[in-house]
């Protein structure tokens, strides 16, 4: 699947180079634009006849380049590069949704006017588009190491200092300006053709990041969505003097690595069978939220490896069916976790959510990794799949006679209550209604596993 992911990402340079070199038609179509002294951005000027296509063809062009950006895979220190492409995209767009009003330096009745905003505006994008552009190329050639890019670089260097020199001089300035773009255009497909052959590792699944403490039974803890590991220091520091208290990450939260598979029912079952001691000692299972079903299929699945269940804010299954899109865009999630798309998402959004949904700040910068919001949204999608198969499991695998103790908290929706009925366990509300019992009331958590016995 990430290969799969690299084609796209180069497929997208490509037509952002083709889109950004439609000027090449704009020469037979709008003879008014001076080819040797004209800027190519004033075939898109507001008073040209193809005003439309071109401004349109720089805005998908420009929007293509970021797309590249953030389908391409995330290689340590080559992050200034690929965010001046992604700046040289983004300006591209902004250029063509702020044209010139007119043909600059076609136009003789043009340049003595006095310049409009949207005009400085444009040639202030444009200027900073070329220096966005000569920037990735230095910045990725200087990483890559490459005699070909380094020399694209220095031509589309020696282009621009031409640029300013016909500028200077009255004329010439069309033909520099034309030799620039269309480096910059093959530059685009070079990437495009680096991201086609490179040989880029294929994600393996890796073990689980765990963190054991403390000495006695052992207790297993699965934490809720987009949870870490953490979130339950209070809670294993109340158990460690009597337990063992074993933490863990799902994939892709947290410490623990990206899997190369969507989440499922039976494969986080599993994931609990392994961290569980071996028989035939048994072992506590507290959860919280969508784990609860992980932890219900694992006593179901495993009825000898069962002490006890500890389900914390459950969550309510879901019955309607999963969307087939659901399941195939589940499989290709797990490889944008290693992009850069990714990557930028989780350090714009992440710290910020992390604090407002917590009330506290992210020790280990976990939420700043692109990996973690790529496997919230896996999980995200495979719930209702978890859902149907937990249905069929509690039709096929009865319940062993374990205490089951289901703390609520929030809003009463009935969901607790039922799980409870059903699972003939024992319902505890919180005195308190916002959620995240973990960080709010930890005592209550620990007063549970405690009382278990």
């Amino acid at each position: 699947m990430e290969r799969r992911l690299y084609v796209l990402a180069a497929t997208a340079f490509i037509v952002a180079a083709v889109l950004g070199s439609a000027w090449i038609t704009g020469q037979f179509t709008t003879p008014a634009v001076d080819r040797a002294n004209g800027y190519v951005s004033e075939l898109a000027a507001r008073d040209q006849p193809w005003t439309r296509l071109f401004r349109v063809s720089d805005a998908l062009a420009g929007l293509s380049c970021l797309l590249g950006v953030a389908l391409a895979p995330r290689v340590e220190g080559e992050g200034p590069g690929w965010a001046a492409l992604a700046a040289y995209g983004l300006l591209l767009a902004v250029g063509a949704a702020l044209p010139l009003d007119c043909a600059v330096l076609s136009d003789p009745g043009c340049g003595e006017t006095w310049p409009p905003p949207s005009r400085l505006a444009h040639l202030a994008a444009g200027a900073l588009c070329t220096a966005s552009a000569l920037s990735a190329m230095a910045l990725l050639a200087a990483r890559w190491r490459a005699r070909t890019a380094w020399v694209m670089t220095a031509l589309a260097v020696a282009a621009t200092a031409l640029i300013g020199v016909a500028l200077a001089a009255g004329r010439g300035a069309g033909l520099a300006d034309r030799a620039l773009l269309t480096l910059v255009a093959v530059w685009l497909v070079y990437v495009a053709l680096r991201l086609l052959v490179a040989d880029w590792p294929v994600t393996a699944h890796g073990p689980p990041h765990v963190v054991e403490e403390g000495d006695g039974p052992a207790v297993l803890v699965t934490g809720g969505q987009a949870g870490a590991w953490f979130h339950w220091d209070a809670v294993a520091r109340g158990l460690s003097g009597d337990r063992r208290v074993i933490r863990f990450d799902r994939p892709g939260l947290g410490l623990s690595p990206r899997s190369p598979a969507p989440p499922s029912l039976y494969a986080e079952a599993a994931r609990l069978a392994a961290l569980a001691p071996a028989h035939p000692e048994r072992v506590t299972v507290v959860a919280q939220g969508v784990a609860c079903w992980h932890a219900e299929a694992f006593a179901r699945l495993h009825p000898l490896c069962v002490a006890a269940l500890v389900l914390v804010e459950p969550a309510c299954p879901d019955r309607r069916q999963p969307p087939a899109a659901a399941h195939a865009l589940g499989r290709c999630l797990p490889a944008l976790g290693g992009t850069w798309g990714a990557a930028a998402l989780a350090r714009l959004t992440g710290p910020a959510a992390h604090r407002r949904l917590t009330g506290m700040p992210d020790p280990h910068d976990v939420y700043r990794m692109g990996k973690v919001p790529v496997a919230v949204a896996g999980e995200w999608l495979a719930r209702r799949g978890m859902a149907a198969d937990l249905r069929r499991l509690r039709a096929d695998k009865p319940l062993p006679e374990v205490p089951v103790t289901v703390l609520a908290a929030g809003r009463d929706d009935g969901c607790a209550r039922r799980l409870a009925a059903e699972l003939g366990g024992r319902l505890v509300r919180a005195p308190h209604a916002r959620r995240g019992l973990q960080l709010r009331d930890p005592r209550m958590i620990v007063d549970a596993v405690l009382a278990t016995e």
